[in-house]
């Protein structure tokens, strides 16, 4: 304690410590480093997924309560801090589409406002990617949704094989389109008995790139459908500039247009050998599953024993149980990335493959920076 001198007499002053303030920091650069998985889903049997990957993950699911008022609107509460965290919100898409949407919205929007470092979606089926395409007087609504994703918050979108790999440029953020293929590949191999007397069928001609890569993979023989009746998205127009009605051209002095032909549908044939095989079905979306029923009765009559389908989302709206049911189809294949239980009840066809693990990969790289190089290993661009 320092003494001072003051006109002879000792003085004793005593030093004011300034007193140390303690606001939590060391504990605050702990959460800022970490990250938080949420579940945008009201429903529970939709929220099994998120309940997968966060089990791979070894973390807790984010406390959040999402669920909807007496008038139908969607009301979200975040229960926990997320100030300077990387947030991923898990949200699969059930027969409700417009209501998970909403529900995706808000929760990032409120995640926004609590101050989330990142708010990435993990949406393994996308939808409305079917809609990614000009069609007369309508609307691309795939890049709607993506600005209202943006707007809402999110950074980062997580998704699964996605309609069409040109959505993604919609987005204004980056997009990780995920590939589950090496998961319905693995079925073949060790579900199916005999696979090697299979052969990779494309439904359509347009599905003939992705049925190519499953077959050099697999090492097997290509068959595709020609004629198969086209399902609703190639049975509409052109596009904005399809020919528009014929019009009374009276008293018009305008240029003549050559005639145009209409388009006629070829008979159905299959171009490839798959008598006395396996037919196997590849595709990304399985819905109301009547072209798979119509390609099934095909490949039989041509000589196949056995016929599967493969696919990454099983959206099996409609009567698409019963059609498999009582269809020529042995099995149907398809990843939980769209919550199904109900339709596999109905039809015990229907087997599900788990792909969390890739989606919780997925998610563990972004949080630390590595790279995602390494889930696209062996895949082509084609697929």
């Amino acid at each position: 304690m320092p003494i001072r001198r003051f006109g002879g007499h000792k003085s004793v002053v005593k030093r004011c410590e300034t007193p140390k303030l303690s606001y939590g920091f060391s504990n605050m650069n702990v959460s800022r480093s970490g990250y938080r998985v949420f579940s945008a889903n009201s429903s529970g049997a939709c929220s099994e997924l998120a309940k997968k990957i966060t089990e791979r993950l070894g973390v807790e699911l984010g406390k959040s309560v999402v669920y909807q008022e007496g008038n139908a609107e969607t009301r979200v509460d975040v229960k926990e801090s997320v100030r300077g965290q990387d947030i991923f919100i898990i949200q699969t898409i059930p027969r409700d589409v417009n209501t998970a949407i909403m529900e995706l919205l808000i929760t990032a929007y409120a995640l926004k406002t609590s101050c989330a470092k990142n708010i990435i979606g993990v949406i393994p089926y996308f939808p409305y990617s079917k809609q990614c395409k000009m069609r007369k007087r309508g609307s691309i609504v795939c890049k709607l949704l993506a600005a209202m994703l943006a707007k809402a918050g999110l950074t980062h979108i997580i998704t699964m094989d996605l309609h069409q790999k040109e959505i993604q440029g919609f987005f204004s953020f980056p997009v990780d389109n995920l590939r589950a293929s090496p998961f319905l590949i693995q079925y073949i191999q060790e579900e199916i008995p005999n696979y090697r007397n299979a052969v990779i069928v494309a439904k359509s001609p347009s599905a003939a790139k992705r049925a190519q890569s499953y077959a050099e993979r697999l090492r097997l023989d290509l068959a595709v459908l020609h004629g198969v009746a086209p399902n609703l998205e190639s049975n509409m127009g052109d596009g904005p500039c399809s020919p528009p009605p014929a019009r009374s051209s009276a008293g018009h002095t305008g240029l003549e247009l050559p005639l145009m032909m209409a388009k006629e549908k070829p008979p159905i044939t299959v171009v490839g050998d798959v008598g006395g095989r396996i037919a196997i079905i590849v595709d990304d979306i399985i819905d109301d599953a009547e072209e798979f029923v119509a390609a099934a009765e095909i490949l039989k009559e041509r000589g196949a024993y056995k016929i599967f389908i493969m696919a990454t989302h099983g959206l099996l709206s409609a009567e698409a149980p019963r059609l498999i049911e009582e269809s020529a189809i042995d099995e149907v294949v398809v990843t939980n990335t769209v919550p199904h239980e109900v339709q596999k009840l109905q039809c015990p066809k229907i087997k599900t493959v788990d792909v969390s693990m890739i989606l919780a990969e997925a998610i563990r790289r972004i949080h630390n920076g590595e790279s995602m190089a390494y889930l696209f290993r062996n895949i082509a661009l084609d697929d």
